[in-house]
C-alpha cells in the first residue's frame, strides 16, 4: 500500500509518501480502506518530536480519518465488511469509568501508527459508525477536535446556558468546534481571530463578540466588553503567548480549560490572580466513548460542521503540514490517498 511516513523527527522534509507494508489485523482489529483523513496540531508535534515520545521509525501519522471496512479480525463483533467507519483515536482501559484517566492512555497516530495511509488496522473499540449520508470529508475530519472541545466545555468546564465563554483561535481545529458547542449550549460567546475573514467565520458559527488579537489585547477587550466582569470560561489551547491574558480574562471563580499548548507549553503564570480570584485551571484530553458518541451524533445530523480549509492528496502531506504551521486559512486540512483522487 501507499502511506505517509515520518522517517525521523524534524521539519517537513522528513515526510514521505510511498510504498509501505500492508497492515496486519489482529483478532479484535478492523482493516479500514481509508477514504479521507485530516491533520491536527498533534501531527505537527509528533513530526517534530516531543519529550518522552519514542517512536519506531518510519512512523505513519494521523489521528483523524474515515473509510470502509475491508476485513475484520475473528473476534470482532461490531463491524463487518462494507461498513462505513471513522476513527476515534484515544486508547484507554474501557473497564474504567473514564478511560482517558488510564495511566497508560495513548493516541493512535501519536504513540502508535496512524491512519494517513491507503489502509489502516484499527482496534474495533476505536471505530464509530458513519451514517450513509455523511460525506467522507466530514467523517474523516471531525472526531478528534469535536470530542476534545465537547469534553472541555460540557464535561470538564461544566458549561451552563447563559455563561460567558471566550474561545481563542476560534477558526482553528479545536477553536471552531468549541465555538459551535458553546453556542449550542446557550453560552454568550466571545471569540478571537487574526483576520477579518476568520472573525466573520466566527460570527457565522456562533460568536456574539469578536476580537482581532493582532490589533488589540484580547484580555483588555474582554474586560471592556463585559464591563470589567470577565468571562466564566476560557477555552485555551495556544499556551505561552496567550496564557497570562487568558487568566486575566476570567471573572472571579472562572474556569480556564486547556487541551494543549500549540505555541508553547511552559508559560509564566499569575499565581496571585489565580488564588485571589479563586480561578480553576482544568486540563482536558480527548473524550470517553460515551462523550464521543454524544458529540458525533450532532456532527452526523449537521448541528455541528467542520470547517475545511483545503483538501490535498496524501502525497502532498508536507504541504498540508506547512498550511497548519503557517496558520494559512482556517479549519481542517483534509488529505486523501492518491488512489482516491
Amino acid at each position: 500500500m501507499q502511506a505517509v511516513t515520518i522517517t525521523e523527527h524534524g521539519d517537513t522534509d522528513v515526510i514521505d509518501y510511498g510504498d509501505h507494508p500492508d497492515p496486519e489485523i489482529g483478532r479484535t482489529d478492523v482493516l479500514v480502506d481509508v477514504k479521507a483523513a485530516a491533520l491536527n496540531h498533534l501531527d505537527i508535534w509528533t513530526r517534530r518530536g516531543m519529550p518522552g515520545l519514542d517512536l519506531e521509525m518510519p512512523h505513519i501519522p494521523g489521528s483523524d480519518g474515515a473509510g470502509i471496512v475491508e476485513e475484520v479480525g475473528e473476534d470482532v463483533t461490531r463491524f463487518e465488511a462494507g461498513d462505513r467507519v471513522a476513527l476515534s483515536a484515544g486508547c484507554g482501559d474501557l473497564r474504567m469509568d473514564d478511560p482517558t484517566l488510564d495511566p497508560h492512555y495513548y493516541i493512535i497516530g501519536e504513540h502508535v501508527p496512524g491512519i494517513h495511509a491507503e489502509y489502516a488496522a484499527i482496534p474495533e473499540e476505536n471505530l464509530i459508525p458513519v451514517p450513509d449520508h455523511v460525506d467522507w470529508t466530514v467523517a474523516g475530519s471531525s472526531c478528534l477536535v469535536f470530542q476534545t472541545a465537547w469534553r472541555m466545555l460540557i464535561e470538564r468546564a461544566d458549561l451552563e446556558a447563559g455563561e460567558k465563554v471566550l474561545v481563542l483561535g476560534a477558526s482553528g481545529g479545536v477553536g471552531h468546534a468549541a465555538l459551535q458547542i458553546a453556542d449550542h449550549a446557550g453560552a454568550e460567546v466571545y471569540a478571537t481571530g487574526s483576520t477579518e475573514e476568520k472573525l466573520e467565520y466566527a460570527k457565522e458559527h456562533g460568536a456574539d463578540h469578536v476580537c482581532n488579537y493582532e490589533e488589540e489585547n484580547f484580555a483588555e477587550w474582554v474586560q471592556a466588553e463585559t464591563d470589567g466582569r470577565g468571562v466564566d470560561v476560557v477555552v485555551e489551547h495556544v499556551g505561552e503567548p496567550t496564557w497570562q491574558d487568558s487568566i486575566a480574562s476570567l471573572t472571579k471563580g472562572g474556569r480556564l480549560v486547556t487541551c494543549g499548548g500549540t505555541a508553547g507549553g511552559a508559560p509564566e503564570t499569575d499565581i496571585p490572580r489565580i488564588f485571589w480570584n479563586q480561578l480553576e485551571i482544568i486540563g482536558s484530553t480527548m473524550a470517553t466513548p460515551d462523550q464521543v458518541d454524544d458529540v458525533m451524533e450532532l456532527v452526523w445530523d449537521g448541528t455541528f460542521e467542520p470547517a475545511i480549509r483545503e483538501e490535498l492528496p496524501m502525497s502532498e502531506s508536507a504541504r498540508a503540514h506547512e498550511i497548519i504551521e503557517n496558520r494559512e486559512g482556517f479549519g481542517k486540512v483534509v488529505v486523501r490517498p492518491d488512489s482516491e483522487l
